[in-house]
């Protein structure tokens, strides 16, 4: 295969996922790691791709509007959201990330009581605050967007000072090799500070997260003792998780 052909095939194994690791193309292709990097590195010179560590995202990657992944697998995230709250004792204290799946969580929760809840979500934070003596704690910094999120150093170091007995955590990316990744520097480091604030820490992705990458790497990523599903992830990205202590739980829609 000549050179140029190699990088049109990358680019078309690109579009298919929208995310892509150097070890998937090294399989795919049948060369060696040194000639795929090259190969990524020359398409984003020529901003045909963008160059991550460990492998390439689409130009136009990026995470898609919140309404638009409200509606992405509406069954799979309400099946995880109420698996979750399942856990989830009266009177508890727990941190709930920002995300659509989260917000699905924060819905199951509707019949809990004496919650004491802290969010960087302001949809998360309407859904539970003033009702059944819940106590909710909204994180400040920058709002984002339309997603109604905040995040920044005002969310980190707010955050800092409380220790919860669960934390709830999104994903906006799972990568077998890299892991929990997210879209923005900013998001990535208040998850790592959740990872680090709970007694358990427990990770809601619906299957259409895995084998994904994203810009940036969450820290912390060890500390999830669980992460909740709806789809049997594949052998690949099952061995990636096996350092979960309560393994892999599947909520069937």
């Amino acid at each position: 295969m000549l050179a140029e052909q190699r990088r049109d095939r990358i680019l078309e194994i690109l579009g298919e996922k929208g995310s892509v690791s150097v070890n998937e193309l090294y399989h795919r292709l049948k060369v060696s790691r040194e000639t795929i990097r090259r190969d990524i590195t020359r398409l984003d010179t020529e901003n045909r791709l963008r160059k991550t560590h460990g492998g390439a995202l689409t130009v136009t990657d990026m995470e898609p509007a919140f309404d638009d992944r409200l509606e992405v697998n509406r069954p799979g995230k309400k099946a995880i959201g109420e698996m979750a709250a399942s856990l989830v004792p009266d009177g508890a204290s727990l941190i709930i990330d920002a995300g659509t799946t989260t917000l699905r969580l924060a819905e199951a929760l509707g019949r809990s009581r004496k919650l004491t809840v802290i969010t960087n979500d302001i949809q998360v934070s309407g859904r539970l605050a003033g009702r059944n003596e819940n106590k909710v704690l909204l994180l400040g910094g920058e709002l984002q967007g339309m997603d109604g999120a905040t995040t920044g150093r005002d969310a980190t170091e707010m955050l800092s000072h409380y220790l919860c007995d669960f934390a709830f955590i999104g994903a906006s990316a799972l990568s077998p090799v890299m892991g929990l990744m997210d879209y923005t520097r900013e998001a990535a480091e208040l998850r790592a500070q959740m990872l680090m604030r709970a007694h358990i820490a427990i990770v809601l992705a619906d299957y259409s997260k895995f084998n994904r990458t994203a810009p940036v790497e969450v820290g912390n990523f060890k500390q999830v003792r669980k992460l909740i599903t709806d789809r049997k992830p594949d052998r690949k990205m099952a061995a990636s998780l096996s350092f979960l202590k309560d393994g892999i739980t599947i909520a069937k829609p």
